[in-house]
């Protein structure tokens, strides 16, 4: 691949964002040489780019259906570019774009005409990331979002999707990043490695059976039948706290909230504050039931955590009154994974 950037480049680690057109091989040479104009037209109207070709810590490399963008002070950088160029693509919806996100070594090379270019692991790995990602994915490898979790900016819009088959039965861990607004919060149409297969309906089965424990106290506690008094029927449900030593299982407590949130989302009597809108909630701090109840203008709030020893894994569920703080109903919910 040519580089545009000629010169000395002694790169050691590169992040690197990685960008390709989805279906560009489907195009025909005037679309293709179109959509390519108008997406190198949005990369470069986007501020980090700009930023950094400016300094000239920035390397570009044309893929032929995309590009691969070498960044060199910290993972942050390709990160805000793959979100600025989100931005810039609501105005062109013509444009299907997948992006990954990897930081990695990379080296410099020559090209078979001896011209500067880069090269290694750091970007085969984030072409893959890529690569298991749909038409608007910013996809994360596991390394990169553990870097952007020390950055509290970062950490509401990273999601964790699990394991894709790469090139080679190569198996990689990836992360979903979203905001409300830009992003791709559907989980990619991946191939998953049998182990993540067998792993993913073993935890269907726990979300499920807490879901059903929790929607059956909803029901009994918020939707009283008719000749009953009458009553605020809204609900929060916080994100659910990791009490496991270990900190990837944080994946158990983010996948019993959000099945719980679809779940109560279904009941049409009730009303539902958004994932978004809880996470700024996420965290180890003491909660106030009062002062989240007001700011979300809800009159219930559901709480738990989640802790896993082994293969034993315990839910535990608590339903608030967020006016008092009254402890409405609590259960634990204990499940034996095994597969």
């Amino acid at each position: 691949m040519p580089a545009e950037t000629k010169g000395n480049l002694q790169l050691e680690i590169g992040h690197v964002l990685f960008i390709d057109i989805v279906g560009y091989s489907q195009l025909s040479n005037n679309e293709q040489s179109k959509l390519l104009s108008e997406l190198n037209a949005v990369v470069r109207s986007a501020e980090s780019f700009r930023l950094a070709e400016a300094e000239g810590k920035l390397v570009r490399l044309p893929t032929g259906d995309g590009m691969a963008l070498i960044f060199r002070h910290s993972p942050q950088e390709p990160v805000r570019c793959a979100l600025e160029i989100s931005q810039g693509l609501k105005t062109h919806p013509e444009l299907r774009v997948r992006m990954g996100i990897h930081s990695g070594p990379v080296n410099q090379v020559a090209d078979v005409n001896e011209r500067a270019n880069i090269a290694g692991a750091g970007i085969n790995i984030a072409q893959r990331v890529m690569n298991c990602g749909d038409a608007g994915h910013l996809l994360l490898s596991k390394h990169v979002a553990e870097d952007l979790q020390h950055y509290s900016e970062w950490r509401l819009y990273l999601h964790d999707v699990g394991q894709c088959e790469a090139k080679h039965g190569e198996v990689i861990s990836i992360v979903n990043l979203y905001t409300s607004e830009l992003g791709n919060p559907e989980p990619p149409r991946l191939k998953r490695p049998q182990s993540e297969v067998r792993r993913r309906r073993r935890n269907a089965l726990l979300f499920a059976g807490a879901s059903l424990v929790v929607l059956a106290a909803v029901g009994l506690f918020l939707l009283p039948r008719a000749s009953a008094r009458k009553i605020d029927k809204s609900i929060a449900v916080l994100p659910f706290q990791n009490l496991s030593d270990e900190k990837e299982n944080a994946y158990f407590a983010d996948g019993i909230q959000d099945d719980i949130l679809t779940n109560l989302s279904k009941i049409g009597d009730l009303k539902v504050i958004s994932r978004m809108s809880v996470m700024s909630y996420r965290g180890d701090g003491v909660r106030n039931a009062r002062e989240i109840g007001k700011a979300l203008g809800v009159a219930s709030l559901l709480e738990g955590s989640v802790r896993r020893i082994g293969n034993r894994v315990r839910v535990s569920v608590q339903l608030i009154k967020a006016n008092n703080d009254e402890h409405i109903w609590a259960e634990d919910y204990d499940r034996d994974l095994t597969d």
